[in-house]
């Protein structure tokens, strides 16, 4: 009943709005550029947006410029998914109804696919004569659905705005024209084998009405099939596993992705999601989506700056009202290949539509490089900041500490641990100085010699120059990361988020970072058990110790394996055992007790500032666990982490 009443209200207000806009059109007359009726524009998006805000701030100074004098009224549709899109012509009745006898509008500006569709689905008479300019629009769309439509299933017909609206209002503007047919056929010519096309699309209207367009656009090849992935049902998850199930010999045709069906938006780590769900797949892209770091090619319109442009148009139309002609003007197409790609996989590149475009051509080595040593000098920068910040809260925070726990009754205590802090400031500071200068000189030293003799060097050489450089600055990152741990323990601000987590899905993602890094003399591998165990831990944290542990072992092991995992402890059922293990040179047995000890390293000759097993040791304790260490001179190490499987609350 409820439904049955909103329809029929919904019904109501069409019929009134339509009676009032349609008397309100046929008393208009026609108005030249005097400046007594406004220009409406009317924007599908948030004019903040900084593509729309650009064409709305030129096209306003470019009228003034030519000698506009009429006030620019806008308008915000604010579309943002296509599951909202049955409001969109309500919407749109709406605003024309604000504007009617003298506040009628002498010219109406369209911006954007949802408001150019809008305004297309409405009948003649509510449209009216009032002469149109639109923009940033594809010349194929599709209409409007009504209410009662279940949009994530309705297949909607691709139309043509120049065959199917001759008698449009919409006098003059630019559309685009995504070439479907060229897309394919370059897909045909560059792989022969193909038999299937799956098409992305996004939960926008620009990619429901694209996805119809290469529906009708596909009749043309019967030899191939047609996969659709449609963002109306589908996430940016369920994507990824639709693409890592594609079968052999499918080309993947990117349309748009932006929305997904939950009205989620995203940005372009989606289609790098996407990109690592099917890196063997050829990508191709119809709307410049993916190319330059995916797609192999696309046929695509040459996206440029209209604002200006409409200008021009819309004062044209205004200063001569009786052209009755359309002017619409079709942007072009481009043909963009990504060159790195065309020449790794060798691809047949000849005739194929102009003008070509190359992406990712080799540079010279400074335009290459460049963002690389901007980036090492920006992180150097940082580095550095964070790292006298660090000691700067270190040592204020300890002589706060200090001061408040100093009293007359305790004065020769507090002497005692005064002169041990100082010692202890002394050898950091001491052991400070060499760590950070030692991989600092390295990166300094390697980045002068690739810079003074560039020429001169192998590509072997510079290569491994390059290598230095990257292992050097990781270990001044994790030197900073230590020094931020501690600064964190010191203040009693470590902050840590606990949930229900899978030790299998941890280990597999630490292995999946390590097995980077690795080196061909030694196996890193997770040793894990068939069944899987969740536990309510931190991950991070819990990922840190690990990973921690990988490291500390990479420095003593020279060959051999690294081998971590984890069991259920055989003494208790309520807990697990996590562990690492190497066949490196081992921990001397008097040493043992004090390897988690801060600032504690067994070899002083070893890089490392002896903060990381005992920032390891700080988060166990603080994940309600214990840790231990069983080692072997000549044999190797075995570090064990043992936590509970449910964390207990506080005061229980």
């Amino acid at each position: 009943m409820a439904l049955m009443t909103m329809t029929f209200m919904t019904d109501v207000f069409r019929t009134i709005s339509s009676c009032i806009i349609a008397l309100f059109c046929c008393l208009l007359p026609v108005f030249s550029i005097t400046g007594e009726h406004p220009i409406l524009i009317i924007s599908s998006y948030n004019p903040d947006a900084g593509r729309t805000s650009g064409n709305i701030s030129d096209f306003m100074e470019e009228f003034q410029r030519l000698g506009g004098t009429n006030t620019i009224a806008l308008e915000n549709m604010n579309c943002k998914s296509f599951s909202e899109s049955p409001l969109w012509e309500r919407r749109m009745v709406e605003l024309l109804s604000k504007y009617q006898g003298d506040n009628s509008p002498a010219l109406t500006v369209l911006i954007g696919q949802e408001a150019w569709a809008a305004y297309l689905s409405l009948p003649d008479s509510i449209r009216g004569n009032t002469p149109v300019v639109s923009a940033l629009s594809s010349r194929n769309a599709i209409l409007l659905p009504g209410d009662t439509v279940d949009l994530k299933t309705w297949m909607p017909e691709s139309v043509d705005f120049f065959t199917d609206f001759p008698s449009s209002p919409i006098k003059a503007g630019f559309v685009y024209e995504y070439d479907v047919e060229a897309n394919i056929n370059m897909i045909k010519q560059m792989y022969p084998g193909t038999k299937n096309i799956a098409f992305v699309s996004d939960n926008s209207y620009g990619g429901v009405a694209m996805q119809a367009y290469v529906v009708k656009e596909m009749q043309k090849f019967p030899e191939l099939d047609l996969i659709l992935l449609d963002g109306r049902v589908h996430t940016i998850y369920t994507i990824c596993d639709r693409l890592h199930e594609l079968p052999e010999n499918t080309a993947i045709l990117m349309g748009t992705w932006r929305v997904d069906m939950n009205d989620g938006y995203f940005m372009r780590n989606a289609t790098y999601a996407m990109m690592e769900a099917a890196p063997t797949l050829p990508t191709f892209s119809l709307s410049s989506v993916g190319l330059g770091y995916w797609a192999v090619a696309g046929v695509v319109p040459t996206y440029r700056a209209l604002g200006k442009e409409m200008a021009r148009q819309s004062y044209r139309l205004l200063t001569t009202p009786q052209d009755s002609e359309t002017h619409m003007e079709i942007i072009p197409n481009e043909t963009i290949l990504d060159g790195k790609l065309v020449k790794e996989k060798k691809l047949n590149i000849t005739g194929l539509p102009q003008p070509v475009k190359m992406l990712n051509v080799t540079p010279s080595f400074y335009e290459q490089y460049k963002y690389h040593i901007w980036s090492v000098g920006a992180v150097l920068l940082v580095l550095l900041g964070g790292l006298f910040v660090s000691l700067y809260f270190y040592y204020h925070t300890k002589k706060l500490k200090d001061e408040l726990e100093v009293s007359e009754g305790a004065l020769r205590e507090a002497k005692d641990r005064a002169e041990e802090s100082s010692r202890l400031k002394s050898a950091f500071l001491a052991n400070m100085s060499h760590e950070i200068r030692t991989p600092l000189n390295a990166i300094v030293g390697f980045s002068d010699v690739i810079g003074s003799t560039y020429d001169e060097l192998s590509e072997e050489e510079r290569a491994d120059f390059v290598r230095l450089i990257s292992i050097n600055s990781e270990h001044l990152v994790r030197l900073i990361d230590d020094i931020l741990d501690l600064s964190k323990i010191e203040s009693n601000t470590i902050k840590f988020t606990y949930s229900n987590y899978s030790l299998k899905s941890i280990m597999k993602d630490i292995e999946k970072e390590q097995v980077v890094k690795n080196v061909p003399e030694i196996e890193i591998k997770a040793i894990l058990p068939d069944d899987d165990i969740y536990i309510t831990t931190d991950a991070t944290r819990l990922k840190q110790v690990i990973c921690n542990f990988i490291n500390n072992a990479r420095k003593f092991t020279e060959e051999g394996y690294i081998h971590f995992g984890f069991m259920v402890n055989p003494e208790n059922d309520d807990s697990v055992c996590l562990f690492v293990e190497d066949t490196g040179e081992g921990i001397p047995q008097e040493c043992q007790k004090e390897i988690f000890d801060r600032f504690y390293k067994v070899n002083t000759f070893k890089q490392g500032t002896g903060l990381g097993l005992s920032i390891c040791k700080t988060i166990v304790e603080h994940l309600q666990g214990s840790i231990s260490v069983e080692s072997e001179i000549g044999k190797g190490s075995r570090f064990i982490v043992t936590l509970p499987f449910k964390r207990q609350s506080k005061g229980v």
